[in-house]
């Protein structure tokens, strides 16, 4: 995937959100090592595995996770021959208990969370291992029973550490006046008396220390010398004892490493999971379907990191793959890129996602986008050259099973030469087969999209009263900018506005009447309308004969049409325009949606005349012929062109 757009698509922050809820460090480190895939039966274990996750979440469970806490550290020194300490061991007594607990969760849930209740199977609990340090270290210390050695130095040890308490305390008590206060310390291992420093020197022993002031010394009496060297021997005699189990427990967790790595594995894909779980939980998220035919229907799709969004549906892959977003600015253009490409991203990274059920989402190689300026200070790119950049890689990188989403294509550059660039783009992208979304304010795209094979027109909806966005995509219909109409309610002067719409005028007049792209978009919404009509009035004969019984058999005339009128096909409950006049069989060339039908008379009912539709003297060739057709076309009025031919493809029937 590409990087630069996980980024512009914040794919980072649901990661982060991720983290938030997971408990260890395995599992902090499978959500940042979390990449969106491609690969459709995995993606779907994914889900299915958030989906039960979330279910058992929402039953009110409260699942095992062990925190890992310190089981890092021994990992880490497993196979180099470090020998463990206490606290060590006690992290991985802990840790085995949690694996055994989670285990006997997981098994009790195997019928209602089948697939993630299948990795519990794998954790080891280890008995052996955990029982032998429970035996051994009780509390965090090595317990005295955990060899017979080391019972036996530390009862010597004790006792030889009594007689030299009370020796002591026999000492303190003769010389009590002499003392600076009654209480023994330890200087560098070796229990002394504190002495006031004129009356040392009544005491046989050795200085081994003094206060800061120099009124105290420190002094370690001859008596009790002795017993402390005994003390020091059993001591390490003690250490040496320790270190023996020590060793032993560390062999027994070295023998096992192999268990424990798994465990820990297994515990950080549960804590991943199950953090999953939560995130949808908090999202209001479920799952969707996945296909690779392109198909994408978004139905209900709600940023996750948008607060109070109106949910968007939004549908292409099926009958036109790619998408022409217009209408006026904070109408909510960016955040349905956005949306749509976040969404996306998560589906395929196995992550829930907030959208309405029935939604069906396709499972692209690739996502790219190009949103928001992109400016960049260091290289002195302006917004269009930043755009142009990008724009340049999903041009190399455009191919089938990839998604584009382009905002505000070629902005910021001059709008005659910048329609035509985002034309020749569109183009290009499409004929490599990508599935696209572009927000745009050119006009002319919107005439581009009404008259393309692949593309489709879609608009978010405004408030034409109030002049406030609705956020509410539809799509087969163009929108509006309402520029004036939103500067004039913010309070820009009305002569400076009258003004504008005089320049409007005079721009559309010069830019021509009859553009082709205008004119092709003109007779689409004409079309479009003709056909909601039609269908209105079907439902409206049909209520009536609902009421009235069968209708009387009407005698009227068999209408010619004309090239370039509308009509309406029963058979097929659509309209159509007529490209071709009757033949010697009674059948007529329809056009209906960029498709060409040969269809009985019979089954056609007039609707608008061609007189209604289209401006005097219009060249039907820009609805019914191709741009390569018509080049040949005006080249063969123009002179005889030896090779040169115009073949129309086999009409269906």
């Amino acid at each position: 995937m590409n990087l630069q757009s996980l980024h512009t698509l914040e794919y980072e922050t649901i990661k982060q959100e991720l983290l938030r809820h997971a408990v260890s460090y395995e599992g902090r480190r499978v959500v940042r090592e979390l990449q969106p895939m491609i690969y459709l039966p995995a993606i779907h274990r994914a889900l299915e595995e958030a989906q039960e996750a979330k279910e058992l979440l929402e039953r009110g469970a409260s699942v095992p996770i062990p925190s890992l806490e310190g089981i890092e550290w021994v990992l880490s020194l497993l196979g180099t021959g470090y020998m463990y300490n206490e606290q060590d061991f006690t992290a991985v007594s802990l840790f085995l208990n949690s694996c055994g607990q989670l285990r006997k969760y997981m098994a009790a849930k195997e019928q209602i969370a089948p697939r993630i209740a299948a990795y519990g199977a794998s954790l080891q609990e280890l008995n052996g291992v955990r029982d032998e340090i429970e035996r051994c270290i009780r509390l965090g210390v090595i317990d005295d029973h955990a060899s017979k050695g080391l019972e036996r130095v530390r009862k010597r040890l004790a006792v030889a550490k009594e007689r030299l308490h009370r020796k002591l305390e026999s000492i303190m008590n003769r010389h009590k006046s002499i003392l600076q206060e009654s209480l023994v310390s330890m200087r560098g291992g070796r229990y002394v008396i504190p002495v006031k420093r004129e009356y040392h020197k009544q005491i046989r022993g050795s200085v081994l220390d003094q206060s800061t002031s120099g009124q105290t010394v420190f002094v370690e009496p001859d008596e009790v010398a002795s017993l402390q060297g005994e003390i020091e021997l059993l001591t390490a005699d003690e250490a040496r004892e320790e270190g023996i189990i020590l060793s032993m427990l560390t062999g027994l967790i070295e023998q096992e490493q192999a268990a424990i790595r798994l465990n820990i594995e297994v515990t950080g894909m549960y804590d991943f999971i199950f953090a999953k779980g939560k995130v949808a939980r908090v999202m209001d998220a479920g799952p969707v379907a996945l296909n690779e035919r392109g198909y994408v229907r978004m139905n209900g799709g709600r940023h996750p990191l948008l607060k109070d969004m109106v949910p968007v549906s939004l549908e292409l892959g099926q009958g036109y793959k790619s998408l022409i977003v217009t209408g006026p600015n904070t109408g909510g253009k960016t955040v349905v890129l956005k949306t749509l490409g976040l969404l996306v991203l998560m589906a395929q990274s196995g992550l829930l996602v907030p959208v309405d059920p029935g939604s069906d989402f396709a499972v692209f190689t690739n996502v790219m986008s190009v949103i928001g300026d992109g400016q960049s200070l260091t290289q002195s790119l302006s917004t269009f050259s930043a755009q142009m950049k990008s724009i340049e890689g999903m041009l190399y990188d455009a191919g089938r099973g990839v998604l584009l989403l382009i905002d505000e294509l070629a902005a910021g550059t001059d709008p005659g030469e910048g329609f035509a660039l985002s034309i020749a783009i569109l183009e290009e992208l499409n004929r490599k087969g990508a599935n696209i979304v572009v927000t745009t304010h050119f006009n002319e795209l919107k005439a581009f999209a009404a008259a393309t094979a692949g593309f489709e027109n879609a608009r978010m909806e405004f408030d034409k009263n109030t002049l406030q966005p609705l956020y509410k995509l539809t799509i087969g219909e163009a929108g509006e900018s309402y520029a004036l109409q939103i500067a004039e309610k913010l309070g820009i002067v009305h002569s400076v506005i009258e003004r504008a719409k005089q320049l409007v005028t005079e721009q559309q007049g010069h830019r021509g009447g009859h553009s082709p792209w205008k004119d092709a978009i003109r007779a689409a919404e004409r079309a479009k309308a003709a056909e909601a009509e039609i269908t209105a009035k079907a439902d409206r004969t049909a209520k009536g004969l609902k009421g009235n019984g069968a209708p009387q058999e009407a005698h009227t005339p068999v209408p010619e049409f004309a090239v370039g009128d509308a009509v309406y096909v029963s058979s097929l409950g659509r309209t159509g325009i007529v490209y071709e006049k009757k033949d010697s069989r009674g059948r007529v060339g329809v056009m209906i949606q960029k498709q060409k039908l040969s269809i009985n008379h019979k089954r056609l009912k007039p609707y608008l005349s061609k007189e209604e539709l289209y401006p005097e003297d219009y060249d039907f060739d820009i609805i019914f012929e191709s741009k390569e057709t018509r080049k040949k076309r005006k080249l063969m009025r123009k002179k005889h062109v030896e090779g040169l031919s115009i073949i129309h493809p086999g009409e269906e029937n």
